[in-house]
């Protein structure tokens, strides 16, 4: 069966900013380590387990969760983008790494027996989905019982200055739709219990719920803050893509001044705010 024209649209942006995720993925784990922990807390990673990473991209959390699940342990890093994947395999071999594989799929269609997994995690993806009620079920299927299902989603972006601060910039030279809340983006899940009922619905039990306030940082100036944040996402391109070169180079130092309350020292730290959200999958 062929994806319909929506998933291969986000397919396609996806590949197309493989290189940039490859090209930062550095910054990218730095950014996102707080995330990271905060996932293997609420899903209880041990030594010796067999865990699921879901959309693990670029390798992250995936190599995080090999390295607290140890040798005797394994982890499974899962992508629908093979070039995303090409990095994770590349970022784990200079780690030396032996207890993580690496399995192309959609995060609605996991090619994987049912109670394979003692925990199952997705960070920053499942509000991508197309269909994120049958990602949350395929978490579910393939958890053992009484396993958990931790996913990170964004909280608003108001909370949020990393996107805030380009979002207010470019919003000044380009028109933007309303954002549909119920469609695919970062900030579909923002609204408090949104996700956790999806879980609830799908027969999760033990859904929990908690904001994670964090320091999202990396050494970066506020220069390549603009260059990351242009090159990891897709829709930014796009939006900018017909702006001529002089409006860019405007928007890059309004930007740049926006964002210096951010910056010390060669080093960014924004305030920022996920929410995790922990479902468990029944005894039975």
């Amino acid at each position: 069966m062929k994806p319909d024209p929506p998933t291969k649209d986000v397919l396609r942006e996806w590949r197309d900013s493989a290189p940039y995720w490859a090209k930062h993925a550095d910054a990218v784990h730095s950014m996102f380590a707080p995330i990271s922990a905060a996932l293997l807390e609420a899903a209880e990673i041990a030594r010796g387990q067999t865990v699921l990473d879901v959309a693990g991209g670029s390798g992250e959390p995936s190599i995080t969760l090999a390295e607290e699940v140890g040798v005797s342990g394994l982890v499974i890093c899962t992508d629908a983008v093979a070039e995303m994947l090409d990095t994770a395999k590349h970022r784990a071999r200079h780690r030396r790494l032996t207890n993580i594989e690496f399995t192309q799929c959609m995060g609605g269609s996991l090619p994987f027996a049912g109670s394979q997994f003692d925990a199952v995690i997705c960070r920053l993806g499942i509000m991508l989905f197309t269909d994120t009620e049958s990602a949350a079920r395929e978490m579910l299927r393939v958890a053992k019982p009484g396993g958990a299902a931790a996913c990170a989603v964004w909280h608003t972006r108001e909370s949020n200055p990393f996107f805030q601060v380009v979002a207010d910039v470019v919003s000044r030279y380009v028109d933007s739709q309303p954002e549909d809340p119920d469609a695919p983006g970062a900030f579909r899940y923002a609204e408090p219990g949104k996700l956790a009922r999806v879980f609830g619905e799908c027969g999760a039990t033990e859904v929990a719920e908690r904001l994670l306030d964090f320091k999202l940082e990396a050494q970066l100036s506020p220069k390549q803050f603009w260059d990351l944040r242009l090159e990891l996402s897709d829709t930014l391109r796009t939006k900018v893509a017909p702006l001529s070169r002089s409006e860019l180079e405007t928007i890059a130092r309004e930007i740049e001044k926006a964002g210096q309350p951010f910056f010390a020292g060669g080093r960014m730290e924004f305030p920022a705010q996920v929410l995790i959200v922990r479902a468990r999958k029944g005894e039975q």
